[in-house]
């Protein structure tokens, strides 16, 4: 069984945090740290266990935000060695995002010294939460920092650019003014899109793919541009950003990566198990016929429209292939999608149906029905 992501903050954790403070700050007692920050973690996730260690960083550490700023810099392990949250020769991985929540919490008054240590700190894991607090509270001057950061020479400091102003970051702090106008964030992109690294270039995706959630048609137009002349690492960065938008069945998303309103005579959805119990699985084929003489890119997804208990269905959507259909010819597809309990719908018994979309236009749709066990 894998490891629980909250374990990356443990006993043994915090205790190699507390000796890399005490080597750098001789004043500073260990052991009152390490019980406060371990009193109770195990009843605690990973994020409650994080704020638990800076909480008993606060305490323990200077009160003079930029002793502990030194203290904590020269706590840091080496940029760029194997980041280990139990390494010897200082702090990396996820432990450092204890060390990016006190900057985040205690250093806005002191933004330039604040911010060159979130550079330093995202070199040995990531400030890309602690980054959105400034973003917050001082935009424009984060953001020009930000942009100086595009150019730097660490590929850590550059994703941080994309993936610190990423509108929804996940498990962190949305950012309402970059839902809001995104245009900000997007002229970072713009000096980030043909970055060298594929770590900088899938967080720029990334970004992208999350400010599509609110303004789709905006970011169907920056992929359009971006196509221009672009490279294969440019395009599939585009791929990767408009996965949300080709989901949705966006048509000029669709269009960019070459998936045109498909040229078809006849369409035919035969359901195999027209009634199916909870826990068992629903089997359908699909057959599309070319009506022209060239061949087609098709991508084709499946909508179940699950019952509601008010009796109106909600959809969802899954991929299913990328094909080429051939000139004149017939494309023959059988899929098989299990219908079992899980913890974020309720199903209800009754008529749903499934409905296939080939290159975001709906072709077909048939029902069946479905039975509580």
């Amino acid at each position: 069984m894998a490891e629980p992501f909250k374990n990356m903050i443990n006993n043994h954790v915090i205790s190699n945090m507390a000796r890399q403070f005490k080597n750098n700050w001789p004043e500073f007692d260990s052991s009152g740290f390490i019980a406060a920050a371990t009193k109770d973690l195990d009843a605690l996730e990973l994020k409650a266990r994080t704020d638990h260690v800076t909480e008993a960083m606060i305490h323990y550490l200077p009160k003079d935000f930029e002793a502990t700023g030194k203290i904590l810099l020269a706590s840091l392990g080496s940029p760029g060695e194997e980041q280990s949250p139990t390494s010897q020769s200082g702090i990396t991985g996820w432990p450092v995002i204890a060390l990016t929540n006190y900057v985040a919490q205690q250093g806005l008054e002191h933004f330039d010294f604040s911010l060159n240590l979130l550079k330093e700190m995202t070199k040995c894991a990531t400030s890309e939460f602690a980054i959105r607090v400034f973003l917050t509270e001082s935009p424009e001057k984060t953001l020009s920092t930000l942009k100086k950061w595009t150019n730097d020479r660490d590929e850590h400091v550059r994703r941080l650019v994309s993936e610190g102003t990423r509108p929804r970051l996940p498990w962190a702090m949305h950012l309402p003014i970059f839902i809001d106008d995104p245009s900000p964030v997007i002229e970072l992109l713009e000096l980030l899109k043909d970055d060298e690294h594929e770590y900088v270039r899938r967080s720029v995706a990334n970004n992208l793919n999350d400010i599509a959630k609110d303004h789709p048609d905006l970011v169907a137009e920056i992929a359009t541009e971006w196509m221009k002349n672009a490279n294969k690492e440019r395009k599939k960065l585009i791929r990767h950003a408009c996965r949300s938008l080709i989901k949705s069945g966006h048509k000029q998303a669709l269009e960019i990566l070459g998936y045109q309103t498909p040229k078809i005579h006849k369409t035919n959805i035969d359901i195999l198990t027209p009634v199916v119990t909870l826990g068992e699985a629903l089997e359908f084929t699909l057959s599309i016929s070319s009506s022209t003489a060239n061949n087609q890119p098709l991508m084709i997804d499946y909508i179940i429209h699950h019952q509601k208990a008010n009796g109106k269905t909600s959809p969802k959507v899954f991929k299913w292939k990328t094909s080429t259909l051939p000139s004149n010819k017939t494309l023959s597809l059988t899929k098989r999608h299990a219908i079992k309990p899980v913890t974020t719908r309720v199903y209800y018994p009754g008529l749903h149906s499934v409905e296939v979309v080939v290159n975001g236009i709906s072709v077909a749709k048939a029902g069946f029905e479905l039975l509580m066990p």
